[in-house]
C-alpha cells in the first residue's frame, strides 16, 4: 500500500540530522517506543518494512537497520506493557507503572547507545 515508504520518509526526515547514523537512531527509537505501547513482536513486525525502506533509500546495508529494529523492539524496559512477564509481576510485586520507567530508563539509554554504536560501526 506504500505505507512503509511513507513511514520511512518520515523517519528519514526525523533522522536527517545525522545521515545514516541519525536514521538508524530514529529507527531504533521508533521501534523502542512502539514496543513500549504494544508487544515487542508486533513492534518488530511493523518496523521491519520501514527499516528496509530507509536502508534502501540511503543505499545502506539493511542488516544494521533490521538489527536495530530487533534490539529496539526487544528492549522494552520503560513500561510493563511491552513484555508479558512484566505485567505478571506488576500486581504480584506491588509495583507501580512509574517503577518500571524509573528503573528502565537508564537501561534503555545504555542498550540504545550500544546498539546504535555497534550497528553503525559494523554495518554502515
Amino acid at each position: 500500500t506504500g505505507l512503509a515508504a511513507v513511514a520511512a520518509h518520515g523517519v528519514e526526515l526525523v533522522g536527517n540530522w545525522g545521515g545514516a547514523v541519525g536514521a538508524l537512531a530514529a529507527i531504533y527509537i521508533a521501534s523502542n517506543l512502539l514496543a513500549e505501547l504494544i508487544t515487542n513482536k508486533a513492534s518488530a513486525a511493523l518496523m521491519v518494512p520501514v527499516a528496509l525502506a530507509v536502508a534502501a533509500d540511503l543505499g545502506a546495508s539493511p542488516v544494521g537497520f533490521c538489527v536495530a529494529v530487533a534490539v529496539g523492539s526487544a528492549a522494552s524496559f520503560l513500561t510493563p506493557i511491552g513484555y508479558q512477564t512484566n505485567l505478571m509481576v506488576m500486581s504480584a510485586g506491588g509495583y507501580r507503572y512509574t517503577d518500571f520507567t524509573r528503573a528502565g530508563a537508564p537501561v534503555s539509554l545504555i542498550v540504545g547507545a550500544i546498539t546504535i554504536a555497534v550497528c553503525s560501526v559494523v554495518w554502515l
